[in-house]
């Protein structure tokens, strides 16, 4: 058995090879088809049109060969890129902020420990692409500048792309455009979105909103890393990335169908909590097994179980949650 996986990350000691196996084996078959069927809808010509079509196709999985690639289109980095040609490089080029280079280089060593890729020892050590990409990111995106959490995703990003340039792109389309205000200062657009899930829970799983409310448990408490960190370091690899997929194509809106998903699936589980320290380690529980393992049945849960979930509501959801904040200011 192999205990570093195809990303580099080295399996935990308690690692389910067995069920692993099991369900890889049937996921090939399904990641074979759909490699066919992506190549045969690039024809070697890389541009893709958002479509229902191409949506679904999304929502099925992209193949690891193409993801990269898609990342780009989909999300608008490509365009930027294409847009401003040269200009990652002179942003690494230019005198740099020594706070946001000491916060970034504190971070380094803390980034992935448990992949092998990000070791100092590793050739190449993608520590210093990864360095790279979020000093040219704090002096692009001033208002933001370097906070934690960006690491894993700059992280994540460099593991898919392989590249430095597309990284940094993909980086600002998260940041600039899909998820509104996490890595800000303030951070308001996180505590928002954890308010948010709190009011969709309260809608459609109310007894474990009930709970969470009885005990005092605050949501930032159970999800906030959730959001920070896009599911990374808390589902599986393979699951974060098809979750990505749909995140760089539909936007910020798959992040509550994620969560609602974990919370609604293992309700009768969370509900067995009779404490404030019981519901967080369920919550911590529910995003281990096989649920979250067999990533292209729990992608189908995401679009069924939460129920209708329009940007409408969402932003909705937003404004009030937003108010409230603020006004406790």
């Amino acid at each position: 058995f192999c205990r570093v996986d195809p990303y580099g990350f080295e399996r935990p000691d308690d690692f389910d090879y067995a069920s692993y196996e099991a369900f890889f084996s049937r996921y090939l078959v399904v990641l074979t088809r759909r490699a066919i069927k992506w190549s045969k809808l690039l024809k070697g010509n890389n541009n893709i049109q958002k479509s229902l079509k191409v949506k679904r196709y999304i929502r099925k999985g992209i193949p690891n060969e193409h993801r990269a690639l898609i990342w780009m289109i989909v999300s608008g980095a490509q365009t930027n890129m294409e847009q401003n040609p040269g200009y990652y490089h002179r942003l690494l080029e230019e005198e740099k902020n020594d706070k946001l280079v000491e916060a970034i280089k504190t971070d380094m060593n803390r980034t992935f420990p448990d992949n092998v890729k990000f070791r100092k020892t590793a050739d190449p050590c993608l520590q210093n692409t990864l360095y790279n990409v979020l000093v040219a990111y704090g002096h692009h995106n001033k208002a933001v500048g370097y906070c934690q959490g960006m690491n894993f995703i700059a992280g994540y990003l460099i593991l898919i792309t392989k590249n430095e340039e597309e990284s940094f792109w993909l980086l600002d389309a998260l940041i600039g455009r899909i998820l509104p205000d996490y890595y800000s200062p303030a951070m308001l657009g996180l505590k928002t979105d954890q308010e948010v899930l709190g009011e969709l829970v309260k809608m459609k799983v109310p007894a474990v909103a009930e709970l969470m409310e009885r005990h005092g448990v605050m949501w930032t408490l159970v999800v906030s890393r959730w959001f920070i960190c896009l599911f990374i370091d808390i589902l599986p690899v393979e699951t974060v990335l098809r979750i990505w997929d749909c995140l760089f194509y539909e936007g910020s809106k798959i992040i509550f169908r994620v969560a609602l998903t974990l919370i609604k699936q293992h309700q009768a589980f969370i509900l067995e909590a009779t404490n404030f320290p019981d519901i967080c380690d369920k919550f911590k529980q529910i995003t281990k097994g096989t649920l979250v393992t067999e990533c292209h049945s729990f992608m189908q849960k995401i679009f069924t179980d939460p129920g209708s979930l329009s940007m409408a509501t969402i932003n909705k959801l937003r404004e009030t949650c937003r108010e409230k904040l603020l006004s406790q200011g």
